[in-house]
């Protein structure tokens, strides 16, 4: 066999995508990036680190493989103040405390998703759990660029209602 015909990955590869998907987040001073650089915010009254943790709950409380990161981050920015980063810091705190009961130094350390889920679970009925999942319904499916990834073309009222534009060509149902 010729070693161009060869298949799979080589050491360099291996190593290099296995670097990357262990480092989620790149986290600096006033600063949270996506390793991927898909993604960066500046925060302000929060911890870059707890931004961080922000994002990835966002990401598990409601998953959309299809969402970008970029929509998580800005329907989790609005906890980003002065008002409310007190409470908001000791919410990732308690995260970070249970995600440690069950082993791990943070939540972010977590690396299966199921794990965090399983976290959260136990945080579920938490003031800071409702808050989050209940901000997060308007942050981030009120976003209009959000809208087309899941096949909603906005309010149809101004366009004369639904029933002309396409009321009946729902493929999935």
């Amino acid at each position: 066999m010729n070693i161009k015909e060869k298949r799979g990955l080589s050491r360099r590869q291996l190593l290099s995508r296995s670097i990357a998907a262990g480092a989620t987040f790149m986290v600096g001073s006033g600063f949270v990036a996506a390793q991927d650089a898909t993604w960066a915010t500046e925060v302000i009254a929060l911890k870059p680190q707890t931004m961080a943790t922000l994002v990835q709950m966002a990401r598990d409380i409601y998953p959309h493989d299809h969402v970008p990161t970029e929509f998580y981050v800005i329907a989790v920015k609005g906890y980003d103040t002065e008002e409310t980063a007190a409470d908001i810091e000791a919410g990732v705190t308690a995260l970070n405390t249970a995600a440690q009961g069950k082993g791990y130094v943070s939540y972010l350390d977590i690396g299966w998703e199921r794990d965090r889920v399983d976290v959260l679970r136990g945080l579920e009925q938490s003031a800071f759990f409702q808050r989050i999942r209940g901000g997060l319904v308007t942050g981030l499916y009120n976003q209009k660029a959000v809208w087309p990834l899941f096949g909603y073309e906005g309010e149809s009222f101004s366009q004369g209602g639904y029933l002309d534009r396409g009321f009946d060509d729902i493929a999935w149902l």
